[in-house]
């Protein structure tokens, strides 16, 4: 907590500077000046000259990195707020040694499953393509797939996989899943069929990515999976960027061993200009947006401000452990 003087506030990732207008930031004017920063991610030493003078640093997920490196030069950060109560890009141990509290806020649990969905129907009806031909003056250019009666494979039956399950029961789809800690009984709970990972790669039509990103799932999905895949299958990635391995995704796509793949999550964000993924024909690319819509936005911001309000009357709630 800072006492005796007004706070410095800088509220980062805003990238389409729309974070000052989904919540009421004047509620901190008593206590603070706030500042909202449009830049992307740069280097290191970009970064300490950026926000050396803030107290408060409020964060948008993953999108910029927190590290041991970066941390230990900003003296004045006592607080670092974060969206979701989940960030693999803030060094939770340099923070704690450094003594800078870490929080957090809640998540609307609906956006990422509603554009997994997105994505599905997209890529396998070949919305863009269509869509783009239509602008163009011309008319059908495709053939779309079909959903009916086909296999959607889940890995990881969390909180976002169910949704996606129960969705994809309503299209009356076939669903079976797999990750290292589900179980029969539970996938059972869910109607959905456990099967092996193995299984899931070579039986599913579309499979979809509903992981968190720890070091275990770093680089799961790899070229053994993705090979086994059937040759009309698609793949669906809107949990993190680094589950999957992007140089065999690549690789899969260029030979067209699968039908095609919706992304929506990259291992390097934003995406450099010259990664194939911005050209592949057979692939549907979105900028992480799984998580930016009206709802979820206004808890986050919402609840940033309760977060620094509380830390500044030293009771602060939603603390990292």
């Amino acid at each position: 907590m800072t006492q005796g003087s007004a706070l410095r506030i800088a509220v980062l990732d805003d990238w389409q500077s729309v974070a000052q207008d989904v919540a009421d930031w004047t509620v901190l004017e008593p206590i603070g000046n706030v500042s909202f920063l449009h830049d992307y991610p740069a280097d290191t030493a970009t970064m300490i000259a950026r926000l050396k003078d803030f107290n408060v640093i409020c964060v948008m997920r993953e999108r910029t990195i927190f590290d041991d490196a970066l941390l230990s030069q900003l003296p004045n950060l006592k607080l670092l707020v974060t969206g979701g109560m989940r960030n693999a890009a803030l060094d939770l141990k340099a923070a704690a040694r450094l003594g800078i509290t870490v929080v957090g806020t809640e998540s609307y649990k609906y956006a990422a499953p509603e554009l997994t969905w997105a994505l599905i129907m997209g890529v396998t009806r070949n919305i863009v393509d269509e869509a783009n031909s239509l602008r163009a003056g011309n008319w059908q250019v495709g053939i779309g797939s079909d959903l009916y009666g086909r296999t959607l494979g889940i890995v990881g039956l969390g909180s976002i996989g169910q949704k996606v399950a129960r969705y994809a029961q309503a299209f009356d789809m076939k669903v079976i899943a797999w990750s290292e800690n589900l179980t029969a009984e539970r996938a059972a709970e869910h109607g959905v069929t456990y099967v092996s990972k193995q299984t899931l790669f070579e039986q599913s039509d579309i499979v979809s990515i509903n992981l968190v990103l720890s070091e275990r799932t770093r680089g799961l999905v790899d070229a053994d999976s993705l090979n086994r895949m059937k040759p009309t299958a698609y793949l669906v990635n809107t949990a993190r960027g680094p589950i999957v391995d992007e140089g065999a995704l690549v690789d899969v796509l260029k030979q067209k061993r699968i039908a095609g793949a919706a992304l929506d999550v990259y291992s390097v964000e934003p995406l450099p200009a010259d990664h194939p993924f911005r050209s592949l024909p057979n692939l549907l690319a979105t900028p992480h947006v799984g998580y930016v819509t009206e709802n979820n936005y206004r808890m986050f911001f919402s609840q940033m401000i309760e977060d620094i309000q509380a830390w500044h009357a030293g009771a602060p709630i939603r603390v990292f452990a």
